[in-house]
């Protein structure tokens, strides 16, 4: 009798996906590559885009070569409520969304455990670049060793029931090791270019894309200074992020900063460099990986966006649904909507999304 255990290898189409599945592989695994297809062929907006007809023909011809079975799965109508509906309803409310949270969130690691399950698999394995550790009865969540690529802030909402059935491979390598890995054995995939920030928007116009995306007509706002004074005119708050200063279409004689949006009036208000730092923020949508709740303040270091450098902070949570995390120096342009990521050295205490400042 065969008990060779199964695995789901989540194929993108790109290097990092096909690596994971030889590395199962050679692990023992009965190995099965799944890609999703997130965006509609047919629909011009997304067309060639992430999860879209060449990257299943990448993943399968990985498949093809590791002879191990590969299947696409539609989920263009969850991919959609899920993330681009909840990414464009975040910016018509004043949020800067984090699309990659709800991605993982909702579709990677939801939908496909729910795939691994129906198809009687052992485990659900993905590319990201984090490690997972069993330390006693709990699972918890890690930096990868590869730092530059780490992958762990976009990885804190997930469960200890994900984090059982879950498997990084890529965790314990770099980059650089990965793309050698793809070139020894052959795979089209090697040199190919890492996805995009946000797959669905590839040129970064996010404004462009919800404009097409939701059909908007522009709405006549006014950019206003702290004291609520008039500067000029936009076309519409949305449109603009926390501590933005290129592209805002207005010209004062010097560099000025969003500091504000407010959906409800459809004002911008702009200000200087140094009106953007601030110490204190609150969040909700907590989750915790590395304890079950908070009974008393402590220290971490924590992160306000993927790009931003951990600093040092100390959080409290103050219901069962609410944290305030204060730093010990000011941090520029916290933004709602943003994921706060807490960390102690390499392992994810656990976040949740800014609502605002304090």
């Amino acid at each position: 009798m065969d008990l060779k255990k199964k695995a789901i290898a989540a194929m993108s189409g790109g290097v990092d996906s096909s690596v994971t599945a030889l590395l199962l592989k050679q692990m023992g695994y009965d190995v099965t590559g799944i890609t999703l297809r997130l965006i509609s062929n047919d629909d011009k907006i997304h067309r060639g885009l992430c999860g879209a007809k060449n990257d299943a023909a990448d993943a399968k011809h990985v498949c093809d070569r590791l002879g191990i079975e590969h299947l696409t799965i539609d989920f263009t109508e969850s991919f959609q409520k899920n993330v681009m509906d909840r990414f464009c309803s975040a910016y018509l409310n004043g949020l800067t969304p984090n699309p990659c949270v709800d991605c993982n969130k909702y579709i990677k690691f939801d939908k496909m455990i729910s795939c691994a399950n129906e198809l009687g698999n052992d485990v659900f394995a993905t590319g990201h670049y984090a490690r997972i550790e069993n330390i006693g009865d709990r699972f918890v969540l890690k930096k990868a060793v590869d730092l530059s690529k780490d992958q762990s802030y976009f990885l804190y909402s997930l469960s200890q029931e994900q984090l059982s059935r879950v498997l990084f491979p890529l965790g314990s390598y770099t980059k650089a090791q990965v793309r050698e890995i793809a070139l020894e054995n052959g795979f089209s995939t090697a040199s190919k270019k890492d996805s995009q920030d946000i797959c669905f928007i590839p040129d970064g116009d996010f404004a462009g894309f919800i404009k097409r995306y939701k059909n908007i007509q522009p709405s006549k706002g006014m950019f206003i200074d702290i004291n609520g004074n008039t500067l000029g005119e936009h076309d519409g708050a949305y449109r603009f992020t926390i501590g933005q200063r290129k592209g805002l279409g207005i010209a004062l004689g010097k560099p000025a900063y969003v500091l504000e949006t407010d959906i409800s009036k459809n004002t911008v208000t702009l200000g200087e460099n140094e009106d953007l730092f601030h110490k204190r923020l609150w969040a909700d949508n907590i989750n915790f990986i590395a304890v079950d709740k908070l009974s008393s303040p402590i220290k971490v270091s924590a992160k306000i966006r993927y790009s931003h450098r951990a600093a040092e902070a100390v959080v409290e949570q103050t219901s069962d649904n609410k944290i305030v995390v204060e730093f010990t120096d000011a941090q520029r342009a916290i933004t709602p909507g943003q994921s706060v990521v807490l960390y102690d050295g390499d392992t994810v205490i656990g976040g949740g999304i800014v609502r605002g400042i304090l």
